[in-house]
């Protein structure tokens, strides 16, 4: 089958690999039909090569039609149609109880002191094929795949492998109470999604701040009050006039949707790019140790959210010795709240926006549709937020 694979440092490739087939009894095996781009692939693309190996297959944004299943999937047959969550988790152990599905017990990579495993997402997570292939091995597949009716198109579902669950998460741990405020920074897929959410469940005011223009008009279509960063002359600017529409004191929440790929820090940029540049024998442990982010975001959420707000962290980070403003967070009685989204926690909630009336935007989310086949220019469009790119999904 042809699927999109990881070669080294901004180099993805289409190529032919082995058909996956039935490994354990709890597998199936699924034929995409649409797979997306996430902008955490872009963290593969650029900044956590340490911890990939050439080869690997990415993506973890799929749906499909299953084709085939083993002995104990018996909630499953072939035809059906399914999107697949990015985590994989056997829902029966004490962590699924809780309905912490991204820390499952049963896939957790122990191995690495990391949480349940994910697709096509490094070694750290388990370095599980992912879905941006012909056809996709599915472990836990009597507890992971989200079965979806025939009759709309794949977009109507796609998201519910990531993008809706992720913001929907991102939303829910920012507890904004009614008719509160909400800050979201950060406008890409996970963004500007949070932003639709919050305000289909009641945030009075959605502020959105990004630096590229089609993501900044896309949300304020939307009814977002947005905010381009290169409009003020630096940072506390911009949190000083978001304040001032907030009488004084700040939203009462704020979103990370941005993560390490933040602007700024031009040191930790050198350093994230240095440890790609490496030997793997010395990148792996080098990041696995001294790793920092690019933390922008993350401060200027510290500085913008009200005194006794909440933070709310989806964008990734993969820092170990990230400088944390400590002294702030106290003094400001910051609550902070992030993690993977534990996807099938949310779906049942979200499946009633996904109705004809399209309350959330998802039919035309995607900005680009593409052939899988031209999945390395999709990689650097959308690396360089070049053509308007916000949210690709590619079809084998």
């Amino acid at each position: 089958m042809k699927a999109v694979t990881w070669q080294g440092k901004r180099d993805v490739r289409v190529e032919d690999v082995p058909d996956p087939r039935i490994e354990e009894p709890t597998d199936a095996v699924i034929r995409i039909t649409s797979t997306g781009l996430c902008g955490s692939d872009l963290h593969l693309y650029e900044v956590l090569t340490p911890f990939m190996t050439p080869g690997d297959i990415l993506g973890h944004e799929p749906m499909g039609i299953v084709e085939e299943v083993g002995s104990e999937v018996t909630n499953l047959r072939p035809g059906d149609r399914v999107v697949v969550p990015f985590q994989i988790a056997c829902g029966h152990c004490f962590m699924c109880d809780t309905g912490l599905f991204t820390q499952c017990e049963t896939t957790q990579v122990t191995g690495e002191g990391m949480g349940a495993a994910l697709f096509g997402y490094t070694r750290l997570y388990g370095a599980v094929p992912g879905g941006q292939a012909e056809y996709l091995r599915v472990p836990q597949a009597q507890f992971g795949p989200i079965k979806v009716p025939e009759g709309p198109s794949d977009d109507r579902f796609l998201y519910l492998s990531d993008v809706l669950p992720t913001a929907w998460q991102a939303v829910e741990y920012a507890a904004v109470p009614p008719g509160g405020t909400l800050a979201v920074l950060g406008l890409g897929p996970i963004g500007d999604m949070a932003c639709r959410i919050a305000k289909a469940r009641g945030a009075e005011r959605v502020f959105g701040v990004d630096l590229v223009p089609e993501r900044l008009a896309r949300a304020n279509r939307r009814g977002v009050q947005t905010y381009d960063l290169r409009a003020f002359d630096d940072e506390k600017a911009l949190v000083h006039a978001i304040q001032d529409e907030t009488a004084g004191r700040g939203p009462d929440a704020v979103i990370d949707a941005v993560g390490t790929e933040a602007h700024g820090s031009h040191a930790a940029k050198l350093i994230q790019q240095t440890a790609a540049l490496m030997p793997r024998k010395l990148s792996g442990p080098l990041a696995e140790r001294f790793s920092v982010d690019r933390m922008g975001a993350l401060y200027m959420a510290i500085d913008l959210v009200r005194r006794g707000g909440t933070i709310s962290l989806s964008g990734v980070y993969g820092g170990m010795a990230d400088p944390m403003p400590l002294l702030t967070l106290f003094d400001k009685q910051i609550q902070l709240r992030m993690g993977q989204a534990n996807v099938r926690r949310w779906t049942d909630v979200i499946m009633p926006y996904l109705t004809d009336e399209d309350p959330l935007g998802v039919d035309d989310f995607a900005t680009h549709r593409l052939p899988l086949a031209e999945a390395p220019h999709a990689y650097e469009m959308f690396q360089r937020k070049q053509d308007g790119a916000v949210k690709v999904v590619m079809q084998p």
